[in-house]
């Protein structure tokens, strides 16, 4: 009982999160902070050129690609076939479940929301849907933090679990960075797509617990 309510508690905190923002979207509150994050990671004598080497921008198309539809498919397909091999059908058929509900609510918000991709900087990658949330913050958010939370689970050390939940966090992290970082989104756009992406893997990591339970 100790887990559910703090759990509880952080989906309605993402959930509210998510609200309030696109509320602010809304009434036009946020132009102020989105246009002065993507100028700050702009050459303010070019804007084509984003700050550091030039390096850092083929790293950030790198690290973006790890949010991308096509990676995380193959990602959750691999984890699901081996989940199904290793003799626990129930828990591939989840994780499939988890992930693939996941996007389909990205595009069902993308679709309701339907705010245009920032146009006060190039774009750095090509880019084809709307805006807000964020589909690759919240779509590396729901597989990465559902992925870790299903690798902790198996792990008896305590070090061993910490570390696949912060890899799982750093992961979804850096694609929502990049996001903002190539132009392509603002950053309440990643925010946002953080907050609800962390709260539709809380919630299915608990139906997976309370599964379990009932089974045991």
């Amino acid at each position: 009982m100790g887990l559910w309510v703090p759990c509880f508690l952080v989906v309605a905190a993402a959930l509210w999160a998510f609200a309030a923002i696109a509320s602010e979207i809304a009434e036009g509150d946020t132009h102020a902070f989105d246009r002065a994050v993507l100028l700050a990671l702009r050459n303010p004598l070019n804007h084509e050129d984003p700050l550091g080497p030039s390096w850092l921008e083929q790293v950030a198309r790198d690290v973006t690609s790890l949010g991308g539809t096509t990676l995380l498919t193959i990602v959750t397909l691999i984890v699901s076939v081996y989940l199904g091999i290793a003799g626990r059908p129930a828990a591939a058929i989840f994780t499939a479940a988890s992930v693939g509900g996941g996007a389909l609510l990205s595009m069902l918000l993308k679709h309701s929301f339907d705010r245009p991709r920032p146009d006060l900087v190039p774009h750095l990658v090509d880019v084809y849907s709307a805006s807000f949330p964020s589909g690759h913050a919240m779509l590396s958010a729901v597989t990465y933090l559902t992925l870790g939370a299903l690798l902790a689970r198996v792990q008896t050390r305590r070090r061993l679990q910490a570390y696949v939940v912060s890899c799982s966090l750093l992961l979804t992290v850096l694609v929502g960075v990049s996001r903002v970082y190539l132009g392509v989104h603002w950053p309440t756009d990643v925010i946002a797509g953080w907050c609800v992406g962390s709260a539709w893997a809380i919630l299915c990591g608990l139906v997976a617990l309370w599964l379990q339970q009932r089974a045991s």
